[in-house]
């Protein structure tokens, strides 16, 4: 069986972070269905009723209905669980940088209200993510933000700077009022044995294919 990294913050949930060895439904929920998305890097939220069907485009699913796996990948990015078990919803977002400022994580706050949620109850977990320390950006990338996300830049070498894209997501989960907020705090570019990284690979030169896959569901009525 592969890895899967869980955390507290779900707790009574279904749920699972992979490693680069990928997971199945089974490991998590077994006889479950999973569902993906075509990720585009967008701020747009599906309501997922039932599995099967067309591939849908958008970077963040909810639902409300028992044994669906909502399933997304990431390779740097920060895949991100949300769960109010006293409602009955869960949620699954891919936030990149572009996804995380255009909204997304708000975006799948809303959708679980709308499926009867309430935010202050709601629990996120951020799972694997590539950390400051290893994600430089250039002038261009830091003037894709306001003066206000200062705090989220670290200043680097050759008028590089250092960008802290989990805690980024962490404070816009926080600001729009989520309940919870735990981050595995694991860095995907720097553990190369646990983790696919877009960017480490970008940088050797090889495959960029591989992702994580991080899951969640709510438990069976069966």
């Amino acid at each position: 069986m592969a890895e899967v990294l869980t955390s507290e913050a779900l707790n009574g949930v279904p749920h699972g972070f992979s490693t680069r060895e990928g997971l199945q439904g089974e490991d998590v929920l077994p006889g479950a269905p999973m569902v993906k998305l075509d990720q585009v890097h967008s701020a747009e939220v599906v309501i997922i009723r039932e599995a099967g069907g067309d591939v849908r485009t958008g970077d963040a699913m909810v639902t409300d209905r028992p044994g669906l796996l909502l399933g997304i990948v990431t390779a740097d990015c920060a895949p991100v669980l949300f769960a109010d078990l006293k409602a009955g919803v869960v949620g699954a977002a891919h936030a990149g940088w572009r996804g995380a400022r255009a909204g997304v994580l708000e975006n799948t706050l809303e959708a679980m209200e709308e499926l009867g949620a309430d935010r202050v109850r709601i629990a996120a977990a951020i799972g694997p993510t590539i950390a400051q320390e290893s994600y430089e950006v250039d002038a261009a990338f830091r003037s894709e933000f306001e003066l206000a996300d200062d705090p989220f830049f670290r200043a680097g070498h050759g008028g590089h700077f250092q960008f802290d894209l989990p805690a980024y997501v962490a404070w816009r989960l926080r600001a729009a009022g989520t309940g919870r907020i735990a981050d595995l705090a694991l860095d995907t570019y720097a553990d190369e044995s646990r983790f696919h990284s877009y960017r480490r690979a970008t940088h050797r030169g090889e495959e960029t294919g591989g992702r994580q896959t991080s899951v969640i569901a709510l438990p069976s009525l069966d």
